[in-house]
């Protein structure tokens, strides 16, 4: 077995790291503040070829690997959380998705705008009732011979007000279940589409959440993704794909306090010596240190079943599930290790905290990652 990243690899994850440091930083405590949508910087991603990792050459992408996909999530959810989930959504949800199950006018249509940043995607599944179980889809695609009508609500929608392109799962034959739903392209401004207020949230305050309503958007026939009823199949393959994305996040999340934590310590000093000498303050480090190693190599493994063919249902959900665990965990530690300091702005960790508890909720709760897990090992 090789842990060892190669030369690309590591020139990836510095371009990452670099652009983190000198795109994302300035400014990333103001744009929490006011929920401000990263424009210039999601720009500036696309330039990078962020925006379209995954994306064959042949479509305007950078062809590269998941591997190289979960390094950039990494380095930039260590900043800004808020960027990074912009460029998870666009790769792992809404460019794959499109690249693996779509038609080739689709592709030649939509990816090389997508990838290249000129335009973004939104991934739309959740609704009031529904949440992530894609089988109770109250939205509903009325077959009308060549276009669907498109009715009802989604919400919690990533990109909601920002994207041009939305992949929207709806239920077209009722009485089929999970086998009557359809996955559908809509354009923002198509008659009938409506975007609702922004969220006002706790945290990625600088993404743009959204509900959207569709009353009688007609869809052309030509819109939908795949055969007629393989919207559930493509919401569940697309959504494995985004708890990788998502694992990366709350990875990043957590080497972001785990390392702002570490320099502190050695800055500050209590009782006549740097903080990080105190026993108490050094088991923190160990500990987050162990556990963000762990995480590390279970979001790896998951990514290398992807780029390797194989099933990675299961590993992609323990990977977002502990995760999204080690995020959350590290992020109040390290809000612990900077005192009251970790209790105001300037010292990031308490955004940071505020933007792991996402990545416990979404692309499916801990819970649904654990049914997803229990399946996988109890089938046999």
């Amino acid at each position: 077995m090789d842990f060892k990243l190669s030369e690309e690899h590591l020139m990836i994850q510095q371009a990452a790291r670099d652009f983190a440091q000198t795109e994302l930083l300035p400014g990333v405590i103001e744009r929490d503040e006011k929920q401000e949508f990263p424009a210039e910087q999601v720009k500036k991603m696309g330039e990078l070829g962020f925006m379209g990792m995954m994306v064959s050459p042949e479509y305007g992408g950078s062809g590269m690997d998941t591997v190289s996909y979960v390094l950039v999530m990494e380095e930039l959810s260590k900043i800004d959380a808020s960027a990074s989930v912009i460029v998870s959504v666009n790769n792992s949800l809404v460019c794959w998705g499109l690249e693996t199950f779509g038609t080739e006018e689709q592709k030649q249509k939509y990816l090389p705008r997508l990838a290249s940043g000129e335009i973004i995607g939104a991934f739309c599944l959740s609704e009031p009732e529904a949440g992530s179980d894609a089988t109770s889809q109250k939205t509903t695609a009325i077959d009308k011979g060549d276009h669907y009508l498109l009715n009802g609500t989604k919400n919690w929608i990533t990109n909601g007000g920002s994207a041009d392109v939305y992949l929207v799962i709806a239920q077209t034959y009722p009485e089929k279940g999970h086998k009557g739903i359809n996955a559908l392209i809509v354009e923002k401004g198509m008659d009938g589409f409506e975007i609702g207020p922004k969220e006002q949230k706790m945290g990625i305050r600088g993404s743009d959440t959204h509900s959207l309503m569709f009353t009688d958007v007609k869809v052309p026939k030509e819109n939908r993704i795949g055969e007629d009823g393989f919207g559930f199949k493509f919401a569940m393959k697309t959504l494995s794909g985004g708890r990788i994305g998502i694992a990366a996040q709350a990875l990043g999340i957590a080497s972001g306090a785990y390392e702002m934590s570490k320099k502190y310590s050695k800055e500050r000093k209590a009782f006549g010596k740097e903080i990080y000498k105190h026993q108490a303050i050094a088991f923190k480090l160990a500990d987050m240190h162990t556990k963000i190693e762990a995480a590390r190599h279970l979001v790896m493994k998951a990514a290398w079943d992807k780029d390797n063919g194989g099933n990675y249902d299961l590993s992609s959900a323990m990977a977002k599930l502990y995760a999204s665990e080690v995020a959350m965990e590290t992020a109040v530690e390290a809000v612990q290790v900077h005192g009251g300091n970790g209790y105001v702005k300037e010292y990031h960790v308490e955004r940071l905290m505020r933007d792991a508890k996402i990545t416990q909720i979404y692309e499916g709760t801990s819970e649904i990652q654990k049914i997803v897990i229990s399946r996988s090992i109890l089938q046999d």
